[in-house]
């Protein structure tokens, strides 16, 4: 098993949601998060004074999958939340040990 971990752009979430769903993948976590990477934020301009933006607004995505879907899932993310702007954001997959399913105690790959 894998857990996949995903920084995408906040408008990027349906599309991304959408082609899991095709994929048969439909469970997940999503988080709103704040972060930067190359891009170093922005400036704004409000009400006549500028603002710095450090950190942009992006969605994590978890999701904990079999290893036999983990190319599939990390293809399918990627390939919907591409824009191909600077920002996009990344993929991280790490190995999973075990995953426990609290309402019937089922583990590993049953219990996702």
């Amino acid at each position: 098993m894998k857990l996949i971990v995903a920084i995408i752009k906040p408008f990027k979430l349906d599309e991304v949601r959408e082609s899991l769903h095709e994929i048969d993948i439909n469970g997940m976590n999503i988080t709103e998060a704040k972060g930067f990477g190359r891009q170093k934020g922005h400036t704004e301009i409000y009400r006549g004074a500028e603002y710095a933006i450090e950190f942009l607004p992006k969605i994590r995505l978890e999701l904990a999958v079999a290893d036999d879907k983990t190319d599939i899932v990390i293809e399918t993310i990627s390939n919907a939340a591409r824009t191909g702007k600077i920002g996009d954001g990344k993929i991280f997959v790490a190995p999973l040990e075990n995953v426990i399913r609290i309402r019937t105690e089922e583990t590993g790959d049953i219990a996702l």
